[in-house]
C-alpha cells in the first residue's frame, strides 16, 4: 500500500470541487458497464433480497440503482453527497465501496468501520485500481488524481482478509470481495 503525504492532500472544499467535476450518471450505459465489474460478481454471491450499503455513493448512486434493480435494498452514504449518519448505525448483508477506498485518509479506521457494519456471512465489495508496477507509479494516471491519497495492491486485500479472518476473492481486475465468516 502506498500513501500520499498528508501535506499533499487537497482541502475539503477543493476535494469536493474536484468530485463535482465527475460525470457518473446512473443512466449512463458506459458507467453502468464499468460498475458491472463489481455488481455482477457481488450479485452472484447474494441470496434473496439482501440489504446493503453503497459507501461513498457519490452524487448519482448508479451502483445502488443497479443493485436495487437486482432485487436488493440499498442504503447510500457519502460524506459529501449523502451524509446520512443514521445509515452507519445499522448493519448490512453487503457493503460496496466502489472507487472510494483510494480516497480514505485513514484506511485502517475506515476498514474497521466497514467491518463493524457487516453482518456475519456478509460481503465487503471494493473496487479500486490495484497498484502493480512500482516503476511506473510516478506517472500512473490513478496516482495523478489529486483526490487519490492511498493505493492498494491485491496483496493488501489478502492481508486485510487474513487480519480480519475473512475470505478474499478477486473475481475481476481491480475488484476485491471480502466475506465475513458466519458465526459458529
Amino acid at each position: 500500500m502506498s500513501f500520499l503525504e498528508p501535506a499533499q492532500r487537497l482541502g475539503r472544499d477543493a476535494e469536493r470541487a474536484f468530485y463535482d467535476t465527475h460525470r457518473n450518471a446512473p443512466d449512463d450505459p458506459g458507467y453502468r458497464r464499468f460498475l458491472a465489474r463489481i455488481a455482477e460478481p457481488l450479485m452472484q454471491r447474494l441470496s434473496g433480497s439482501a440489504e446493503g450499503l453503497d459507501y461513498g455513493c457519490g452524487p448519482g448512486p448508479a451502483l445502488a440503482a443497479m443493485l436495487a434493480e437486482g432485487g436488493h435494498r440499498v442504503a447510500c452514504y457519502d460524506p459529501y453527497y449523502c451524509p446520512d449518519a443514521a445509515v452507519l448505525a445499522r448493519d448490512y448483508d453487503f457493503i460496496t465501496c466502489t472507487e472510494v477506498a483510494e480516497h480514505f485518509h485513514d484506511p485502517a479506521a475506515e476498514f474497521v468501520r466497514l467491518a463493524g457494519l457487516l453482518r456475519p456471512g456478509g460481503w465487503l465489495a471494493v473496487m479500486t485500481c490495484f497498484q502493480t508496477d512500482d516503476a511506473r507509479f510516478a506517472n500512473w494516471h490513478y496516482r495523478r488524481d489529486p483526490t487519490h491519497v492511498v493505493f492498494y495492491r491485491e496483496e493488501t486485500f489478502a492481508w486485510l482478509a487474513g487480519h480480519l479472518g475473512w475470505h478474499l476473492e478477486v473475481p475481476a481486475k481491480d475488484v476485491a470481495l471480502l466475506r465475513r465468516p458466519l458465526l459458529a
